[in-house]
């Protein structure tokens, strides 16, 4: 007879653990990716020559156009191991977070959500309605200011939906962060699994956490994409 209690409630520790794993990395992740794809996508928008442009185009293409599961790869299994094996680095004083597998998960996260959330940005400030800059040039504004209270709200108001669907296929695949032996919720999943040799209940478990966080990221966007709108 399947042991549901002991799979879910009486694993309730592993279950918070792999919960809070997976809310603060990707919290992170897109934190850290947001700080990055700001300044790039203003960039890619800008009226600059293409040479300018070339680096962040470049990162761009390279981090949507390949699987961020070979990003991970590449950072955990592949810059990770190399780093550690370079004459003197392991007595540096941040080889203890280095040897962790977190830096470089949150790393490959960052960089992923970066480069997707620099093309929603890009394409907000280039559907900015010229008319609206315009017409704040012809009231003097300087270009800073123009930024800061045309372009910028506009941007937000329009790349709100794109951008909550981003936190959630984020989120989705934050379930491969358990392959470089972080304890996330599909971490917990596997660990229950392999404690009492039955999938379906802890995966279903795993499925349901990530629907409950899925279903809050949605319901708190459309009441912000809401709010824009009365307040447009």
């Amino acid at each position: 007879m399947l042991d549901i209690y002991g799979m879910t409630f009486g694993s309730w520790q592993l279950w918070l653990s792999g919960l809070w794993q997976t809310l603060w990395l990707v919290s992170a992740s897109l934190l850290l990716g947001l700080m990055i794809a700001i300044p790039c996508g203003v960039v890619l928008a800008a009226r600059i020559h293409w040479f300018w442009k070339l680096p962040f185009y470049s990162f761009s293409y390279i981090f949507r156009g390949t699987p961020m599961l070979v990003q991970l790869y590449f950072f955990y299994y592949g810059l990770g191991i190399w780093l550690g094996q370079v004459e003197g680095i392991r007595e540096h004083f941040l080889w203890p977070y280095l040897r962790q597998a977190w830096p470089w998960v949150l790393f490959a996260f960052a960089l992923n959500t970066a480069a997707y959330t620099s093309e929603i940005i890009r394409g907000a400030i280039k559907t900015t309605s010229a008319g609206e800059i315009e017409a704040a040039k012809a009231f003097g504004m300087s270009r800073f200011t123009i930024l800061k209270r045309i372009i910028f709200p506009s941007v937000i108001r329009r790349s709100l939906p794109s951008y909550g669907n981003e936190i959630i296929f984020m989120l989705q695949g934050s379930a491969i962060a358990s392959v470089a032996t972080l304890m996330d919720i599909t971490g917990a999943a596997r660990r229950v699994y392999s404690n009492y040799y039955e999938p379906f209940v802890p995966f279903i478990t795993a499925g349901l956490l990530y629907l409950a966080i899925t279903t809050v990221v949605t319901v708190l966007f459309r009441r912000l994409e809401r709010r824009y709108q009365q307040q447009n």
